[in-house]
């Protein structure tokens, strides 16, 4: 009688220590602490944009002036934006003996704004642009004023750099200070068509500009 008695007692012991260990005390394995959020507050982008970059922006009808826009880009590790007009100039629009080519009438128009296509995206985070054409009647092409007028590089430093068979780069420029109200331009560089990258990295090692 003991004996079973003892055996009952033993086994009402087990069920209470069974009823205390039940699930109200059990770590679930699948209800870990979950991570902290990633997704980007309000008003904030997913994507980062890098600012305070270069960029190398040219306009090239026969191909010289991009040679040194590419010369750029790999001296200064920078973006390389090409200008493309809407309508591609072909060699009879370039043919400056003729006063009636297109080349020529737009040269002597001031109003003329060739259209361009695409679209530079957020021209403001550039702290510096090399903007290279070629000379045409000892001018930038009305084209530059085009891609000028509608990109606002605010307070950037704006650094031209031109081609051309024998004239200088003058004062190509200056009617494209007015464009850019706030940038700083500094005097450009002439290059003939064949001018390699050491010449290019020359200069620009001479402009002094923390890059």
């Amino acid at each position: 009688m003991k004996r079973l008695f003892a055996l009952m007692t033993a086994l009402a012991l087990a069920c209470a220590l069974t009823a205390c260990g039940g699930p109200g005390t059990q770590s679930n394995p699948d209800q870990s602490t979950p991570p902290a959020s990633s997704t980007p507050e309000a008003g904030e982008s997913g994507e980062q944009t890098v600012e305070g970059g270069v960029l190398v922006a040219y306009f090239s009808a026969t191909g010289n002036t991009e040679g040194i826009a590419q010369h750029l880009q790999s001296v200064l590790d920078a973006d390389l934006y090409e200008i493309v007009p809407e309508v591609p100039y072909t060699d009879e629009d370039l043919n400056y003996s003729n006063d009636s080519c297109r080349a020529n009438q737009e040269q002597n128009d001031p109003a003329a704004r060739p259209a361009i296509t695409g679209t530079l995206e957020q021209p403001e985070n550039y702290d510096v642009v090399f903007l290279g054409y070629p000379i045409w009647w000892g001018q930038a092409p009305k084209v530059i004023y085009t891609f000028l007028e509608r990109c606002d590089f605010g307070d950037a430093t704006i650094v031209p750099f031109c081609t051309s068979g024998s004239s200088s780069i003058g004062s190509s420029a200056d009617a494209l200070h007015e464009l850019t109200e706030n940038a700083q331009w500094l005097d450009g560089q002439r290059f003939d068509s064949g001018a390699g990258q050491d010449e290019v990295a020359q200069w620009v090692d001479s402009l002094g500009l923390d890059l």
